[in-house]
């Protein structure tokens, strides 16, 4: 893994932009994500009809600046990355893309103006405010824990899904369209509806049989909210046990030793010259 030369612009950039842990850094990250919080608050009111009307080639106009603020921001991280692949293809990379390009396709084709509510997308970028505060290494913690019950919540996700499909299925055999549960997708909904404690109410079981299903239904559905959550507690206090590592500021991954200076993934510092 190679990493490129920088110039002493590049570095002091690179200082800033990516910088975590110095006051120029610090400084940095807080203007963007106002930026960001200010941009999303005038796209959540173009999407009020009486503001579109009123404000609307405002809103646009603010909208097409904060793009271009935020592509500029985008071609300078690329710019001063030491390794320009492992930022682009990060996750922070990914979504500073994605938060800049609904727009110019919509300058391109109109027509496809809807895909302006993809900006959205930016919000995510107010995540960075990580960096900013202590709890980087939490964040961590949980992201890996998540990653590692994946697949056990998956699977009890599927039996789930199978133990709906025969509620929903039983409710339809046993109430049936006179009372209400007039196909199988329909009792399924229910089932849904029921299983996960929402209860909206638009489908009442009438027969005895019914209600006892519904009750059965009702006590299953905390469950769902129980063994999930005992399977990622589990994977969150085995690697609560383990040695905390850090994160590296450009490509944002974990997985470092504490003693290292260097990301194993990207090659970039870890910490600034600064430290």
């Amino acid at each position: 893994m190679s990493l490129r030369e920088q110039s002493p612009l590049q570095k002091r950039l690179y200082a800033i932009i990516f910088g975590i842990d110095t006051s120029t850094g610090r400084g940095f990250d807080i203007a963007i994500i106002g930026l960001i919080l200010i941009s999303v608050t005038v796209v959540m009111l173009d999407s009020i009809a009486s503001y579109h009307d009123r404000y609307g080639a405002l809103f646009f106009q603010l909208e097409v600046g904060f793009t271009l603020l935020f592509t500029i921001e985008y071609l300078v991280r690329i710019w001063i990355a030491q390794n320009r692949r492992a930022y682009i293809l990060s996750t922070y990379g990914v979504i500073d893309l994605l938060a800049i390009l609904p727009t110019y396709i919509a300058l391109i084709a109109p027509e496809a103006a809807p895909l302006l509510v993809v900006r959205l997308l930016r919000v995510l970028r107010v995540f960075r405010i990580l960096r900013l505060v202590e709890f980087l290494d939490e964040a961590n913690l949980v992201a890996i824990a998540l990653r590692k019950s994946a697949r056990q919540i998956f699977v009890f996700f599927l039996m789930i899904i199978t133990t709906m499909v025969i509620f929903g299925c039983l409710m339809y055999v046993i109430e049936g369209p006179e009372n209400g549960f007039d196909n199988i997708p329909v009792s399924i909904y229910w089932a849904i509806v029921t299983i996960t404690t929402v209860g909206y109410g638009d489908f009442v079981p009438v027969t005895a049989a019914g209600r006892s299903i519904a009750a059965t239904g009702m006590l299953l559905g905390y469950a769902i909210i129980a063994v999930p959550t005992g399977i990622f507690t589990s994977n969150l206090l085995d690697k609560a046990n383990r040695k905390l590592t850090v994160n590296c500021p450009q490509c944002a991954r974990a997985g470092h030793e504490p003693d290292a200076r260097h990301c194993k993934y990207c090659g970039a510092a870890l910490f600034s010259e600064e430290d």
